[in-house]
């Protein structure tokens, strides 16, 4: 017996002791509403702090030219929004990855969110 063989008797050992889903694949209505329920508010925390960098390092340049002083804040400025243009594309990147034949993900949803 190779070590490949007794890999394989391992791992198919494990996996047919693995229970199978009987209730077709669909998650249950709360759980789905609990889940988006939990991703809006990542997504409201996650713009709420992208304004708040953005105004936090307009504060920085404007108080370093005040001194003047030159600092790299237009690379911090560019960290900022990168971040901002990350979770304003998660969402629809997620959705389009799991939506079901061209229809939305969560056909209740409205079609922007």
């Amino acid at each position: 017996m190779s070590l490949s063989d007794l890999r394989y008797s391992l791992i198919s050992g494990f996996l047919a002791e693995v229970p199978q889903p009987t209730t077709g694949g669909s998650a249950p209505g709360e759980l789905i509403k609990f889940v988006t329920l939990g991703l809006n508010l990542i997504a409201w925390a996650g713009t709420a702090a992208g304004v708040c960098g953005v105004l936090v390092t307009g504060t920085m340049m404007a108080v370093s030219h005040k001194r003047g002083e030159s600092s790299e804040h237009m690379s911090r400025l560019g960290m900022v929004l990168g971040g901002c243009i990350l979770v304003a594309v998660a969402g629809p990147v997620i959705s389009w990855i799991f939506s079901n034949g061209g229809e939305p993900a969560n056909p209740g949803a409205p079609a922007g969110n």
